[in-house]
C-alpha cells in the first residue's frame, strides 16, 4: 500500500511541471480579454470518442477492401471517410467567427451562485447550433440563429468576500455529427463582487466614542418598538412578534426605534472584540439592518468612512467597502 501511494506521488511530481507548462502556454495563447472573437488560433479540434471509433472502423473497411479487392466496399470506405473530413469543415464552422462579450456584474454573499453573463452574437448569415458552455463540466447548451445575439448567464459558487474571478470556462460543440469536438477555453475578465458574510453582532453603541444616546437599531435590540416589518429569514427571534403570529396575523418582527437627532454610525472601533472578517460580517448585518429600517446612517473604517445618508445606492456602497476593506481593489 505504502508502495503504490510513493508511486502516485511520485506521479503527481513528474506531472506537475507539465501542467504548469500547459497553464503558462494556455495564457499566452488564449489570453484573458472582455471580449473575444472566435479565430483559427484560439480553437482546438480532434476527433471525439465516437470519431475515433468511426476511423477504426473505416480502417478495418479499408483493410478488408484491399483484401478481397471489393470495388463497392472500396466505394463505402471513401464515401465515408468524405463524410468525416466535411463534418471536420462544418464542427470548426460552428464556433469560427462567433464573438462573446462579458456583461453585467453580479454582487453576491458568501455561499450563494454569482451569475457571470455573456454576450453571444453570430455573425453573418451562419446559424450556431449545439454549443455547449460552463466551468467544471459544458452543462448550458445553446442555440444562435443568424446574426442575432444572446446573453447567456454562467453560475459559480464563491466562498470569500472580495473581488471573485472564476477564471477560464469551457466552450465545445460536437456539431453535426458527433464524430469531432471543435473547443476553446476562455477568460473573459469575469469577476464578482463578494460582500462579507452577514452574522448578528453583539451589542454596539451608537458612536466608537463610548457615549451614546441608544443603541443601532437592529431587530432584537434596544427598548422602543418604532414599527413593525415583514419576517425575513436570519431576524432574531426574540425580535419576533409571536403574539401577533399567535392570533392568526403575519408573522413580523419588531423595529427598535432610536432618537432621530443623530445620525447613525456603524463604526467599526465600536466592537471591543472580534477579529477583523468578525467586525466586517457585523457591520454587514448592520448594513442591511440600518438600509431596511430606512434611517440615515453612515459607515466608518480604519482610514475610510461614508458620510450618512440613505438609500440603495449608500447601501450598496458601504456594502463594496466592507467587501474590499483590506484588499487592492482591484484584486
Amino acid at each position: 500500500m505504502s508502495s503504490r501511494a510513493n508511486s502516485i506521488a511520485l506521479g503527481s511530481r513528474l506531472a506537475r511541471p507539465l501542467r504548469q507548462r500547459w497553464q503558462r502556454w494556455l495564457r499566452r495563447r488564449l489570453p484573458s480579454a472582455p471580449e473575444v472573437i472566435l479565430t483559427q488560433r484560439r480553437l482546438f479540434i480532434f476527433p471525439s470518442a465516437a470519431g475515433l471509433v468511426f476511423l477504426l472502423m473505416l480502417l478495418v473497411m479499408l483493410v478488408a477492401a484491399i483484401n478481397y479487392q471489393n470495388n463497392m466496399a472500396y466505394a463505402l470506405t471513401f464515401l465515408l471517410g468524405c463524410v468525416f473530413v466535411v463534418a471536420v469543415h462544418h464542427t470548426f464552422a460552428n464556433l469560427h467567427r462567433l464573438r462573446l462579450r462579458a456583461v453585467g456584474l453580479d454582487s453576491v454573499f458568501p455561499g450563494q451562485q454569482a451569475s457571470f453573463a455573456i454576450r453571444m452574437t453570430a455573425p453573418g448569415k451562419r446559424r450556431y447550433q449545439g454549443l455547449r458552455l460552463g466551468w467544471e463540466s459544458a452543462d448550458t447548451l445553446v442555440d444562435i440563429g443568424p446574426g442575432a445575439s444572446i446573453t447567456v448567464s454562467l453560475y459559480h459558487s464563491v466562498t470569500r468576500r472580495g473581488w471573485y474571478r472564476p477564471g477560464k470556462f469551457l466552450l465545445e460543440s460536437r456539431y453535426p455529427l458527433g464524430l469531432l469536438r471543435c473547443w476553446t477555453w476562455l477568460d473573459l475578465d469575469f469577476r464578482a463582487l463578494v460582500y462579507p458574510q452577514p452574522v448578528d453582532p453583539p451589542v454596539m453603541s451608537r458612536d466608537g466614542g463610548g457615549q451614546s444616546d441608544g443603541l443601532l437599531p437592529v431587530p432584537g435590540s434596544g427598548d422602543d418598538i418604532a414599527d413593525f416589518r415583514d419576517y425575513r429569514p436570519g431576524d432574531a427571534l426574540r425580535a419576533v412578534n409571536w403574539q401577533a403570529w399567535a392570533k392568526g396575523q403575519p408573522l413580523t418582527t419588531k423595529v427598535y426605534g432610536e432618537p432621530e437627532s443623530d445620525d447613525l454610525w456603524l463604526d467599526f472601533s465600536s466592537f471591543s472584540s472580534g477579529t477583523t472578517e468578525q467586525r466586517l460580517s457585523w457591520l454587514c448585518a448592520l448594513v442591511l439592518a440600518a438600509d431596511a429600517s430606512g434611517d440615515v446612517w453612515g459607515l466608518r473604517l480604519p482610514g475610510y468612512e461614508i458620510a450618512p445618508a440613505r438609500g440603495e445606492g449608500h447601501r450598496d456602497a458601504a456594502l463594496q467597502a466592507l467587501a474590499l476593506y483590506g484588499m487592492d481593489s482591484d484584486s
